[in-house]
C-alpha cells in the first residue's frame, strides 16, 4: 500500500528501459524524474530510508547502463564475418600504419575494423599485397628522416580472424618499387627502381628467405641505367569456374615480368623451382633484344589469369596501353616460334589509348576486362578484352571518376568489388561490379587515414 501511496496505482518506481526513457537521439529522457517534496502522513525516518533505496536502484541502473554501452562498444569492435565480408587492406603514409577495413559482400557497405589505429609500419608505406589464403600481407616502406629508425623495404603483417593486422617483421630491401606474389604462395617478387629483382621464398608465419643474389635488369646498349617500375607473374592456379581456362590445367613452371621504365622494354624470366630467374630474350625474324619494346615510361603491368595475354601501361607522353601475347604454345598466327612464355605484340590496333598518365592496372579474375588508373586523370579506364586475340574495346561512354591521385588498383577474386587508394583524398574509391558487363558502379568513397597509398582485398 505504500508503494501505492508514493508512487500512483500500477507506477514503477523506474519506467521500462527503453520504452519511454530513451528519446530518438539515444539520450536517456530524464525530464520525467522530478523530486518529491512533500509525503503527508510519513515520518521522516520512512522518507530517509526510501530516498536511500531510490539512491541504490538508481546506481544500479547507471551501472547497467555503463555495462551494456561497453558490450555495445565491445561488439562493434568485431565487425569482420570471413563467409560474409571482404576485408580491405590499405596502408597510410599520413599516420605510417596499417589500416583494414570489413566490407558487406551483400550490398558493399564498409566498417573500419578497430585495430587501435593499426600497427605501425617501420617506414613510409606504399604499395601492399597479400597472399592467396589471405593470411598475411606484405607492404613496401621506405626510409624516411621523419620516422627515426625507419627503414628500406618490405614489412610483414599477420591478419587476425577479426581482420585486424599484427606486425611480424621486416626485412631490408634497397629501393623497392613494386612487389608481386605468386598465385601459390611460394614466392615475393621485389623490384626496385636502382634496377633490380629480389626473390624470397615465403616460409612459415610470412618468414622471408632470398633467393640467391638479385637479378640486375640487362643494360642496353645506347641505353640508359635500367630501372624496374613494375612486375607480374603467371599463375600456376586457374579460377575454378567462370573463366576461358577453367577446367584447364594450368603450368608447373612460371614466368616473370618486368617493366623497364627507362629503357621502354618488358622484361621476361622464367623462373625455377626454387625461385631463380632467367631472362628469356624477345626473338624476331631478324634479331634478338633483352626485352620487348612499350610505350613510354611502362609503369605498370598485368597478366590475365589464363596466361594468354600481359598488358602494360605507358604513361605520358604515350598515354596508352600495350598488349602482348604469351607464347604459352607454338603459333604461327601469334608469331611464337616456341612455348616458353615470352611475349609477341598484339597485332590488332595497339598500343590503346589511355587517360593521363596510366599506371596500375589489374585484369579481372576471369580474364575478361581490363582497369587502368589513369593518375594524371584520376579516373579509371576499363576495356574489354578479346579471348581470341587480347585486343582490347573501351567502354562505352566517360571513364569513371575516382578522387585526387589515384595510386593503386585491387579486385576481389570474385569479381564483385573494384577499390582504388586516393593519395590525396584520405579516402578509397569503390565500385561494385557487374560480372557479366564489367561495368562498375561506383559507392560512397571509404574514408581512410591520411594518404592511403594502396590496397589490396580478399
Amino acid at each position: 500500500m505504500l508503494v501505492r501511496r508514493l508512487f500512483g496505482r500500477g507506477r514503477l518506481l523506474f519506467p521500462r528501459f527503453p520504452d519511454t526513457q530513451v528519446n530518438g537521439n539515444s539520450r536517456l529522457e530524464v525530464s520525467n524524474f522530478r523530486p518529491v517534496t512533500r509525503f503527508r502522513g510519513c515520518s521522516s525516518s520512512l522518507i530517509g530510508r526510501q530516498k536511500l533505496r531510490m539512491r541504490k536502484r538508481f546506481a544500479w541502473f547507471v551501472a547497467a547502463l555503463i555495462l551494456i554501452a561497453f558490450g555495445f562498444l565491445m561488439a562493434c569492435s568485431v565487425k569482420y564475418a570471413p563467409n560474409n565480408d571482404a576485408l580491405l587492406v590499405s596502408p597510410s603514409q599520413g599516420q605510417a600504419v596499417m589500416q583494414s577495413f570489413s566490407v558487406d559482400l551483400q550490398n558493399g557497405h564498409v566498417a573500419q575494423i578497430y585495430n587501435v589505429n593499426g600497427p605501425p609500419t617501420p617506414g613510409i608505406p606504399t604499395s601492399v599485397v597479400l597472399d592467396p589464403q589471405g593470411q598475411h600481407a606484405y607492404v613496401i616502406v621506405q626510409q624516411n628522416t621523419v620516422l627515426p629508425g625507419s627503414i628500406s623495404g618490405i614489412a610483414t603483417f599477420n591478419i587476425l580472424s577479426d581482420g585486424k593486422l599484427a606486425n611480424i617483421g621486416h626485412t631490408s630491401v634497397p629501393d623497392p618499387k613494386a612487389l608481386a606474389i605468386d598465385s601459390a604462395g611460394k614466392f615475393l617478387f621485389v623490384a626496385t627502381s636502382s634496377g633490380s629483382v629480389y626473390v624470397f621464398s615465403i616460409g612459415a608465419n610470412a618468414a622471408l628467405s632470398e633467393v640467391g643474389q638479385p637479378t640486375s635488369l640487362p643494360a642496353e646498349p645506347g641505353g640508359q641505367t635500367p630501372s624496374a617500375s613494375a612486375l607480374a607473374v603467371t599463375p600456376t592456379i586457374y579460377p575454378s569456374q567462370f573463366a576461358y581456362c577453367s577446367g584447364i590445367t594450368p603450368p608447373k613452371t612460371e614466368t616473370l615480368y618486368v617493366t623497364d621504365s627507362v629503357n621502354y622494354l618488358v622484361l621476361t624470366y622464367s623462373v625455377s623451382s626454387s625461385g631463380s630467374l632467367q631472362l628469356i630474350p624477345f626473338n624476331t625474324t631478324t634479331s634478338t633484344a633483352s626485352g620487348i619494346p612499350t610505350g613510354t615510361v611502362p609503369s605498370g603491368v598485368a597478366v590475365d589469369p589464363c596466361n594468354r595475354f600481359v598488358y602494360v601501361s605507358n604513361a605520358e607522353p604515350n598515354n596508352t596501353i600495350s598488349a602482348y601475347t604469351i607464347c604459352y604454345g607454338v603459333s604461327l598466327a601469334a608469331a611464337c616460334p616456341s612455348a616458353n612464355f615470352s611475349l609477341q605484340p598484339v597485332a590488332a590496333t595497339a598500343p590503346y589509348p589511355a587517360g593521363d598518365n596510366p599506371g596500375p592496372l589489374v585484369v579481372d579474375p576471369f580474364g575478361n576486362y581490363l582497369y587502368v588508373v589513369d593518375q594524371g586523370s584520376n579516373q579509371i579506364s576499363g576495356y574489354k578484352i578479346s579471348s581470341a586475340t587480347g585486343a582490347l574495346t573501351p567502354f562505352t561512354g566517360a571513364p569513371l571518376a575516382t578522387n585526387l591521385e589515384p595510386t593503386a588498383i585491387a579486385i576481389r577474386s570474385d569479381d564483385s568489388y573494384l577499390f582504388v587508394s586516393n593519395l590525396n583524398s584520405a579516402n578509397i574509391s569503390e565500385f561494385a561490379v557487374t560480372p557479366a558487363t564489367g561495368i562498375l558502379t561506383p559507392l560512397a568513397p571509404i574514408t581512410s587515414f591520411n594518404y592511403p597509398s594502396g590496397v589490396a582485398v580478399k
